[in-house]
């Protein structure tokens, strides 16, 4: 017995120790995941300061006790696309050693003339990003969005993000999840404000938009007594259309029209609207569309849909113009508001609608293509939705082939 003594002692003693690092760890690590999705939740310049205090409130106070809490916000992420933004913080903590020396341990420290075990725990956090299909950029500094009299919209499973504030007076729009750089006032069922803001994330598609090849820019008459434009910016019946198609001036549909386009096809119209004129214009199963307004700043032009009758398009699935269904050059600054989004013409639309600084009144209810999937996401300057502005056609834009524009904000998640 006194032989087997000292060594039962040791393997008791170092037992006991190692339950007790384990014990103290696993409070380290609970401490050190809480205080980083706290700091990547907070995701400001003061996230530090958040994580140190979580992290405290769980009795680990930076500084104290021999603990050191640090908070990053270039941790690595797990996924090698997402880089070094996620936000780290690491407890380092040194304990006493009771009976673990009776076998030869000495710990990693000495602290006061006794040895101590170091113990580290670590979290990674990554702030939350929800996929929208209404941005309001407003770079003119214009209110992103805003509502009159929109107590039946509903645009459920669709959320909106604004760069600016957010104004919902007494309807929340439906919408799953409203985001906005200001405040956010009313917007979504679930609200955030102080979002960060999302970088346009269209703006280098113009580098596909072909030369201008244009000498003339034929206009509608102003009146009935008014010269009708020329015969090639007239179309009805069914059109057969590949590659960059460029119609110089208005185009003005004098019937319904049936777009074929099996490898697709872009219509860049230079200086001029896309007049439905109570008309259909339809891409036919199996064919893919994008319409671009391009031009320049000078003169009265339109450059945006107008007229009644219905849009009823999808945009390509493949290729530079993927997922992209109109498109206003983001080089253009005038002749681009929207009054009647749609409704004036109805707009069925599979794909994005880009219109960078546009004001855009939303009047009507956007469903998907006959032919397309249902994919919608609608990019502006700013935003009004009136009661009947309802976006229908969301769920589909992965197979539809356009990457959704991404909020950060709300609660993070622990990645690590």
């Amino acid at each position: 017995m006194a032989f087997l003594l000292p060594a039962l002692l040791g393997a008791l003693g170092l037992g006991f120790e190692v339950a007790y690092w384990y014990m103290t760890t696993r409070g380290m690590q609970n401490a050190a995941d809480s205080a980083a999705v706290a700091a990547a939740t907070n995701g400001g310049a003061n996230y530090d300061a958040e994580a140190k205090a979580v992290a405290a409130q769980y009795g680990y106070l930076d500084g104290s006790n021999n603990v050191t809490v640090t908070a990053l916000n270039t941790a690595a992420c797990p996924s090698p696309s997402d880089g070094n933004t996620c936000y780290g913080v690491t407890i380092n903590a040194l304990v006493p050693i009771f009976l673990a020396q009776i076998v030869g341990y000495n710990g990693d420290a000495t602290v006061n003339g006794a040895r101590n075990k170091k113990l580290v725990a670590t979290g990674v956090a990554q702030l939350g990003t929800t996929p929208i299909c209404l941005l309001a950029l407003a770079s003119s500094g214009a209110e992103g969005i805003r509502t009159t009299g929109a107590a039946s919209a509903n645009m459920a499973g669709c959320s909106v993000m604004s760069n600016t504030s957010a104004a919902c007076s007494g309807h929340d729009l439906g919408a799953d999840v409203g985001d906005a750089h200001g405040t956010n006032r009313g917007c979504g069922v679930t609200k955030h404000s102080d979002v960060p803001v999302v970088a346009d994330p269209y703006a280098g598609l113009a580098s596909n938009i072909p030369t201008n090849t244009c000498t003339s820019y034929p206009q509608e008459p102003a009146s009935q007594k008014g010269p009708s434009l020329p015969a090639g910016n007239q179309w009805s019946g069914s059109k057969t259309l590949s590659g960059d198609v460029i119609a110089c001036g208005d185009q003005q549909l004098t019937g319904n029209v049936t777009i074929n386009a099996p490898s697709g096809a872009v219509l860049v119209i230079e200086n001029g609207r896309l007049d439905t004129n109570g008309h259909t214009l339809t891409t036919s199963s199996g064919s893919a569309l994008t319409v671009v307004f391009s031009g320049d700043n000078s003169g009265a032009y339109t450059h945006a849909p107008t007229g009644g009758g219905t849009l009823d398009m999808a945009a390509p699935t493949t290729g530079p113009w993927k997922g992209v269904a109109i498109y206003q050059d983001p080089n253009l600054t005038s002749g681009l508001d929207i009054a009647a989004a749609g409704n004036s013409p109805a707009w069925d639309i599979s794909g994005l609608v880009y219109l960078p600084h546009a004001s855009v009144t939303l009047s009507g209810a956007v469903n998907k293509a006959s032919n397309g999937q249902s994919c919608f996401v609608l990019v502006v300057d700013n935003v009004t939705i009136n009661g009947t502005g309802n976006i229908l056609s969301h769920g589909g834009c992965l197979p539809a082939g356009l990457a959704m524009p991404t909020a950060v904000g709300g609660r993070a998640t622990l990645v690590f």
